[in-house]
């Protein structure tokens, strides 16, 4: 089967990573931008084949019990990362000055900021001690989101600032959620303050779908 590295979406580029390569220690990282003038495919093939990406899943197996790191490598549009597990590889010592670990830094794309971190609190209020992936909006985007629907909460009717939350362009994660609940604070707080009606939570769209990254239709599971 050939490798598949090109997302159709946004959405897509977001999910594999988090969902999928994160869970399994893809945590170190280079991110990079496909030049001026120069063939995405190209790119992609020139890097798969020089870090011997495209492999099996056994020849994977092979290398993790030998203490080797794996990588991955995933594009969208003219942006990729390539992701490794620990152990030995030369990718380590050629993209050392490129390297992040995504336990530190996040990669931030297309308003979203992926991390792997501790999961925090569970249902029952209890800590939370394994790690998981953490996509939530990106700092500062998050700042633009909450003061464009701020500067909105008292011109606009409840209806069409329902509208507004309903077409925001994030998948709801469960940080994403929470950010979102907090934009909802300020615009309820705005409005109580001057006696307009709060706008409930069932407004929020909280229900995230799942793509199919790599289909060129967007098909949906």
């Amino acid at each position: 089967m050939q490798y598949r590295a090109v997302t159709t979406s946004v959405e897509g580029f977001v999910q594999q990573i988090a969902c999928c390569y994160l869970r399994h220690g893809y945590w170190f990282y280079v991110k990079g931008r496909v030049p001026d003038g120069k063939r995405a495919e190209t790119i992609d093939q020139k890097l798969i084949n020089k870090y011997g990406i495209d492999v099996s899943e056994s020849t994977r197996a092979r290398r993790k019990k030998a203490g080797r790191s794996n990588l991955q490598y995933i594009r969208h549009e003219s942006t990729f990362v390539i992701l490794a597990t620990k152990g030995e590889h030369q990718f380590f010592e050629q993209e050392a000055n490129l390297l992040r670990d995504i336990r530190r830094v996040p990669i931030r794309y297309a308003g979203y900021s992926i991390s792997y971190k501790p999961g925090g609190r569970k249902k029952d209020g209890s800590n939370d001690d394994k790690w998981h992936a953490h996509v939530e909006i990106d700092r500062q985007q998050y700042l633009d989101l909450r003061a464009w629907f701020s500067e909105r909460a008292l011109r606009d009717s409840r209806d069409r600032i329902a509208v507004a939350f309903q077409r925001l362009p994030i998948a709801p994660y469960a940080p994403v959620r929470r950010q979102m609940h907090l934009i909802l604070r300020e615009v309820n707080r705005q409005r109580k303050h001057q006696g307009r009606r709060p706008l409930e939570s069932d407004i929020l769209p909280l229900r995230r779908r799942v793509v199919r990254p790599f289909d060129s239709s967007d098909g949906r599971s």
